[in-house]
């Protein structure tokens, strides 16, 4: 397949949303596109529910097509004003490009350093976005960020940290994560996509010492590398 420009991948991925709804709902389906042509397809079994929609992007196109064609908008890490401001963004654009249909969802990443102490916590940051030890794999990562419509500049450090997780804030003791993470409720987000290193013993100090001092037991909580 083509790799397409930047605007002409979300002209593909609106076509590509009304092919895959179409085959979840329509017995035989076909289609005749700029993308994507067949005809009579048939994919079985239908989902019992419609999986939800994630998407995620910063530029103009993005926006408009998730705030119209998506069910939750999916962010880089940042501050929870700043989010929440995105929030507003795309709620607002949601009632004009998509009037009627459920609310979106709002989640976003966030890398998590969770120690006794700030200073811990800080040490074992700067461990973890070290570059010198892999400089080839950062000069890939210059290149591709080259290619991008991100709203803000990426530094050095954020290399090692996929979605701009560190700015998300979720760095110091067990009482400062769990502040941070209502104050990301506040801002509107329903979901963490949270990031760990080493994933599974850090997953399970989380899940010890931050998730019992939030509500987000009661929320969308979620893992991923």
């Amino acid at each position: 397949m083509p790799f397409d420009v930047h605007d002409a991948r979300y002209a593909r991925t609106a076509e590509w949303l009304r092919v895959v709804r179409g085959l979840w709902s329509e017995r035989r389906f076909t289609h005749a596109g700029d993308f994507y042509k067949f005809e009579n397809a048939i994919v079985e079994p239908k989902p019992v529910r419609r999986p939800p929609i994630y998407a995620g992007g910063e530029s103009e196109a993005a926006k408009n097509l998730i705030a119209r064609d998506a069910d939750a908008y999916v962010m880089h890490g940042d501050a929870p004003e700043t989010l929440a401001a995105k929030v507003e963004d795309m709620q607002a654009r949601r009632e004009r490009l998509a009037p009627g249909a459920a609310p979106l969802m709002f989640g976003v990443a966030g890398f998590v350093v969770c120690r006794p102490t700030v200073e811990a916590a800080e040490r074992e940051l700067a461990r973890i976005t070290d570059v010198r030890a892999s400089a080839a794999g950062f000069a890939n990562y210059q290149q591709w960020l080259n290619g991008t419509q991100l709203e803000r500049a990426m530094s050095v450090e954020e290399y090692s940290v996929s979605n701009r997780g560190l700015r998300t804030g979720l760095i110091g003791t067990p009482a400062t994560i769990a502040a941070r993470v209502e104050a990301l409720e506040r801002a509107g987000v329903d979901l963490l996509l949270l990031q760990f290193s080493p994933q599974a013993e850090e997953m399970e100090r989380f899940a010890e010492e931050v998730i019992s001092l939030t509500r987000c037991s009661d929320r969308a909580c979620a893992a991923g590398a």
